[in-house]
């Protein structure tokens, strides 16, 4: 039976579909049959960050309305051995999404999948609601900026209390932090709230940090996962997250204000 991980937030643009696509892609790499779902009806992101929206034919929605079977709608992954990708609807109103829909299609993929990344719209809305109500494990991605992590407070409550497991009185959602865009020059200078604010105000245990990093964007723009870019911070960070997910103990790292070198001083960098 596959585990349904949801990557969520309450507020949009702190990295979502970036961290969906990198912990997806990092399952896989560790060997784990995996797949990404993307449950932002109308707008449809995930497939530009895997660098696969020119092989779109049917989507989500599709299967849904069996408009196309899911052999037909799933693509699999260029770069990475055991990963496929569902991608969401762009011309389909989010009300397309129905939780017997949906839970036909999770349980069809379950039988195939170890893995199923669900890349959750920002907020409460219809799709986001979908896409939480599932979940076996929630990761909960924040920017530390007080409205991202106020938002994301209110995920919480919606997880605890309108979710599958909750109406069913299963076992809670394992609920993981994820702080992404973090720059510790930032923090010290109080323009940020810092990891230890972050998770006394969210108190669910810290996933990884991931560091506020240029090769984000332009991974992103190339239609790549920034976790097969291994030199990046950012990529190392997502890596980390992923092995903690597993269940590996890991330090943080990109945590701490860097001291700049002699010659980086006396140049100014």
């Amino acid at each position: 039976m596959a585990k349904i991980i949801v990557v969520t937030s309450g507020k949009g643009g702190v990295g979502k579909t970036t961290s969906s696509a990198a912990i997806g892609t990092g399952l896989a790499m560790k060997g784990h049959k995996t797949v990404l779902i993307d449950f932002d009806v109308g707008l449809r992101n995930l497939d530009l960050i895997m660098g696969c929206e020119r092989r779109v034919v049917y989507d989500f929605v599709n299967v849904i309305n069996k408009e196309a079977t899911l052999s037909q709608a799933l693509i699999k992954d260029k770069r990475t051995k055991d990963l496929y990708i569902l991608p969401a609807s762009q011309t389909r109103d989010k009300d397309a999404l129905t939780p017997e829909g949906v839970e036909e299609v999770l349980n069809e993929l379950s039988k195939d999948f170890e893995y199923i990344v669900c890349d959750s719209p920002a907020g409460i809305e219809r799709g986001a609601q979908m896409a939480l109500y599932f979940a076996d494990v929630a990761i909960v991605t924040t920017n530390p900026e007080v409205s991202s992590v106020r938002d994301s407070d209110r995920i919480l409550g919606i997880l605890q209390s309108k979710s599958r497991r909750a109406e069913q009185g299963l076992s809670p959602i394992e609920e993981h932090l994820l702080v992404t865009r973090y720059n510790p020059e930032r923090v010290s200078e109080g323009e940020m709230l810092s990891v230890a604010d972050v998770e006394e105000i969210l108190a669910i245990p810290l996933l990884g940090v991931i560091p506020e990093s240029e090769a984000v964007l332009k991974a992103s723009n190339q239609g790549t996962p920034v976790i097969l870019d291994t030199q990046a911070v950012a990529g190392q960070a997502y890596a980390d997250a992923v092995e903690r997910l597993l269940g590996e103990q890991r330090p943080l790292r990109f945590t701490d204000v860097q001291k700049k070198g002699f010659f980086k001083r006396l140049l100014g960098g």
